[in-house]
């Protein structure tokens, strides 16, 4: 089954403001009945019909400035806001979790993949660099068919006999199968996170997912590391250092 991503903008037209675009993936239990030309809509009807798109599918916007209307034309401006309406689509970070987990469905039923992890001791005693290679790689070798090409997000990359190995700086926004290994790894790890903070609430792992927000960062002084954390983090180093002082 392919993924198909519907494009379009709006404003062209127009004599003020930018041109918009946005790009969407529907999900399978959208009724396409309900969808039509939106110039054949009244704004209401829009309004309540863009809900429905925005919470059963996968959708990002994309615009073009007047400065870039003014220098590029209508036209080009147009194009751009369309390009950058899909880049923002296949890129994990600016997806939402809903979103997400509906796209990590998708790959997983369509393509090949695995996945690969590093421990927190191997964090510890390696570094998250090598670690996070470390992971790279173990999920590459998990991989049920071998890739003739292996294109690795940002300037590092594991080394691994017999394979062809490119790195690509912000490839997530870049690559589509980067972008897809970047939505599937990071649903993977929101799931761990999610399990594991049930039991940490004064943390609220489920919401920063581990990062060091300023209310995570005041838990651990608060209520000091658990077993989960990594010590030799500098901002944990830092609380660490000061609580023995």
């Amino acid at each position: 089954m392919k993924i198909i991503a519907g494009v379009d903008e709006v404003g062209r037209g127009s004599l003020i403001g930018p041109v918009y675009a946005a790009a969407v993936i529907l999900s399978k239990n959208i009724n396409k009945k309900e969808l039509k030309d939106s110039k054949k809509l009244n704004k209401n009807k829009r309004e309540v019909l863009a809900k429905y798109i925005k919470k059963n599918s996968i959708w990002a916007i994309g615009k073009a400035s007047i400065k870039e209307i003014e220098k590029i034309n209508i036209l080009h401006a147009s194009l751009l806001a369309m390009k950058r309406a899909v880049k923002k689509l296949i890129d994990s970070k600016k997806l939402n979790k809903i979103k997400r987990e509906i796209l990590a469905k998708y790959i997983k039923k369509n393509s090949t993949w695995a996945i690969g992890s590093a421990s927190l001791k191997e964090v510890e005693k390696i570094n998250i660099l090598n670690a996070s290679l470390l992971a790279m790689k173990r999920a590459i070798l998990k991989l049920k068919k071998k890739p003739e090409l292996v294109i690795i997000d940002g300037n590092k990359s594991p080394k691994i006999k017999n394979y062809i190995v490119k790195t690509v700086v912000k490839g997530d926004q870049k690559i589509p199968e980067i972008s897809a290994a970047s939505i599937i790894a990071k649903v993977t790890r929101d799931k761990l996170i999610t399990g594991i903070s049930k039991n940490f609430n004064n943390y609220k792992w489920h919401l920063n997912a581990g990062y060091g927000t300023k209310e995570h960062l005041g838990a651990i002084k608060k209520f000091g590391i658990t077993k989960f954390h990594r010590k030799t983090f500098k901002p944990i180093h830092n609380i660490l250092s000061l609580q023995k002082n």
